[in-house]
This record gives C-alpha cells, sequence and structure tokens, in this order.
C-alpha cells in the first residue's frame, strides 16, 4: 500500500496543470490572429535557440573535461590555473561575459592577429569579419565550461578507486586506464547533472539577444516593439521555451531512473574485463 500511495504521490500533477495552461494557450493560438502572427514570427527563432545551445554545450563538454582533469593534475600549476579559471567565469555573470567577449575580447583578439600576420603580408582582418552569434556562443562556452569542470570533476573523483587500481594490475596504461574504467562509470554519476546544465544554456541561450542574435527572445521583442501585442508574443516565447524544456526535463528524469534501477537491480554492470580490448 505504501509504495502505490507513493506513486500516487508522484503523478505529477504539476504537469497536468501546466498542461491544461498549455491547451488554453494552443487554443489561443488556433482562434486569434494574433497568436498566430507571433507564433509564425517566434518559430523562426526556434533553429537558432536550438543550434547556439547545441554547439555552446558541446564546446563546453569538451572545454569542461579538460578543465577537470587539470584540476585533478599532480601539478600544482595546472590545478592552480584550471581553479582560477573555474572561479572566474563562475563569478561572471553571463550577461557581463557576454559583453565583454563580443565588445572587447573578440576586439582585442583581432588587434592581437593582425599584429602577428602583419609580417607575412596578410590582410587585416577586421571585427566585423566574426559574427555576433558566433560570439555569443564563444561567451557561453566559456562561461558553462567552469560549471561543467565540477560536474567532471566530482563524477570522475566518484569513481571507487579500486577500480583504477584493479586496471593498473592488469598494465593498463593512465589513458587507457580512464577512457575503459573510471570515464564511463563517471558517465552514471554526470549524466543527470549534465543534463540539468543543458537545460539551463537553453534558458540562458535567450541572453543572445541582447547582441541582436535573431533567437525566440530577440525576435519576441522585435515583434512586441513592432506590433504592441506584449501579451500574446511573450505568451507564445514562454510557451515555446516551456515546451522545450519540460520536455527535456521529462526525458531527463526518465534516463535518471533508468540509471538508478540499474545500479539496484536487473542485469549486473559489466565487469571490468568486459571493458578491455580484446588485445590486453
Amino acid at each position: 500500500m505504501s509504495g502505490r500511495h507513493g506513486q500516487r504521490q508522484d503523478f505529477p500533477w504539476w504537469l497536468c496543470g501546466l498542461g491544461m495552461i498549455g491547451l488554453f494557450l494552443l487554443w489561443n493560438i488556433l482562434a486569434e490572429p494574433h497568436y498566430r502572427a507571433a507564433l509564425l514570427m517566434l518559430s523562426k527563432g526556434i533553429g537558432i535557440t536550438l543550434m547556439v545551445t547545441l554547439v555552446a554545450f558541446s564546446a563546453a563538454v569538451v572545454l569542461g573535461l579538460g578543465l577537470a582533469m587539470l584540476l585533478m593534475s599532480r601539478q600544482l600549476w595546472a590545478r592552480q590555473i584550471a581553479r582560477a579559471w573555474v572561479e572566474v567565469m563562475r563569478g561572471i555573470p553571463i550577461m557581463v561575459l557576454l559583453l565583454w567577449v563580443a565588445f572587447a575580447m573578440v576586439p582585442a583578439l583581432v588587434a592581437g592577429l593582425n599584429w602577428l600576420l602583419a609580417p607575412f603580408g596578410a590582410g587585416p582582418l577586421l571585427t566585423r569579419d566574426f559574427p555576433l552569434i558566433w560570439r555569443a556562443i564563444l561567451a557561453l562556452v566559456l562561461a558553462y565550461s567552469a560549471f561543467l569542470a565540477e560536474i567532471f570533476r566530482a563524477g570522475i573523483e566518484g569513481v571507487d578507486q579500486g577500480q583504477s587500481e584493479a586496471a593498473l594490475a592488469l598494465g593498463l596504461s593512465p589513458f587507457q586506464r580512464f577512457r575503459l574504467v573510471v570515464l564511463p562509470q563517471a558517465l552514471r554519476l554526470i549524466l543527470p547533472p549534465l543534463g540539468n546544465d543543458f537545460i539551463a544554456m537553453l534558458k540562458d541561450s535567450s541572453l543572445v539577444a541582447v547582441l541582436g542574435v535573431t533567437d525566440i527572445a530577440q525576435l519576441a521583442k522585435v515583434a512586441a516593439s513592432t506590433n504592441f501585442r506584449y501579451i500574446e508574443t511573450y505568451n507564445v516565447a514562454a510557451l515555446l521555451y516551456l515546451s522545450m524544456t519540460i520536455g527535456l526535463s521529462l526525458l531527463l528524469g526518465r534516463l535518471e531512473r533508468r540509471l538508478k534501477q540499474g545500479r539496484r537491480g536487473g542485469a549486473a554492470p559489466a565487469g571490468l574485463a568486459d571493458r578491455l580490448p580484446r588485445d590486453i
């Protein structure tokens, strides 16, 4: 009985409520021409929003993993550099970082490249040669690499040390131990927080509107300032963002439950020998 009661308590009544609100907004979109016009306008920014999120998050994962390895390095200088990067990036608001990268960092990089290439007769680069959308992506990569570095570090350190020692006893190199033993087990721990950060980046991608990137938020601002239909426009914008974030949250929750079930029971996890190359 307690289990059934717990299942009744876990039923997503909140999702039913949001679904009713979503159906009401959908009815308005179908019935009201102003809602339809807002949807047609804002739907053009869905592709940009998803592209910015996917590209920035993929690059941030790679950079964050590298920073995590430096945080766990035996070299003091490597740990200090990585720690300084993480603390600085986590301490700067993403909005400020976007503006700094777009209007301070990129022009400085262009000036530096022109100085380096001048002796070779290369034509001068211009700041406008670097589109604002890529400056926004760069800022998101720098910001989220710090958060992802801590996630990777915690996940890797959460793997039982005995696993790495067993791999060492089998003669695996440090890279093989990390790739074949540590990282696969760490991924089970870090997938849920990685998913949460992906959803957070999807929402934070709306900040690129301050640079004029034509994502959902920017198109909503332009449409509302043109037709003065603020309620309809921003209701549609909120519905689009909610549809993406809640859908991802539900998928993430299902994945997390499957991972928990795999740890509690079901098929036994593959042994170390099952993950080793056949020639070892």
